[in-house]
C-alpha cells in the first residue's frame, strides 16, 4: 500500500498500528464484522476422558488469562513490552485491537463456530450435516465456568 500497489489489505495487529501510522485510516476490525473465533483449544476425545481434571485446569487457565486480559489494561500492556519486546505505544495499540477478541468466559460464539464448521466442510467437500455438538463439548468448560463462579451463556 505503501508503495501505490493496492489501495487496501487485510492486516492484523501490529500492521493496522504500523499503517495507520504511515496514514492509512483502519476501516474495520474482523471482531465487529462477524464473530468468527480468533482461536480454540481442542483435545482427543481420549485425552478428555482419559485426564478430564488436566482438560479442565487449562480452560480454567486460559478463562483466567482471558479475564486479566479484559480487567489489567496496564498489566497486559506490560506483558506485551517484555514478551513482544515491543515499546508501549505498539504494545497498546495491539492491545486495543485485539483485546475485544478474546472471550471473557470461555465461550465461543454459537455462530462462529458454525462459520468454522461450514468453511471446513466446503475444504472438504463434505456434504453431511454437522452439528455444533458433533465438534464441541462444552460440558468441561461449563464445569470450569461454575468452579470460577461464571454463569455461561
Amino acid at each position: 500500500m505503501k508503495q501505490g500497489l493496492a489501495d487496501a489489505a487485510v492486516l492484523g495487529s501490529p500492521f493496522d498500528f504500523l499503517g495507520k501510522k504511515m496514514g492509512f485510516v483502519v476501516l474495520a476490525r474482523a471482531y465487529e464484522l462477524f464473530s468468527y473465533p480468533t482461536g480454540g483449544l481442542a483435545a482427543s476425545v481420549k485425552k478428555i476422558r482419559e485426564r478430564p481434571d488436566e482438560s479442565k485446569r487449562v480452560i480454567k487457565a486460559g478463562i483466567k488469562a482471558s479475564r486479566y486480559i479484559h480487567q489489567n489494561h496496564e498489566g497486559t500492556i506490560q506483558v506485551m513490552m517484555e514478551w513482544l519486546k515491543i515499546d508501549k505505544e505498539m504494545a497498546t495499540a495491539t492491545y486495543e485491537s485485539t483485546s475485544k477478541a478474546f472471550s471473557e468466559d470461555g465461550t465461543i460464539p454459537e455462530d462462529g463456530l458454525r462459520l468454522v464448521i461450514d468453511e471446513a466442510k466446503t475444504s472438504a467437500n463434505l456434504q453431511r450435516q454437522v452439528l455444533f455438538s458433533d465438534v464441541a463439548d462444552l460440558s468441561i468448560l461449563k464445569e470450569a465456568q461454575k468452579e470460577l463462579g461464571i454463569k455461561g451463556r
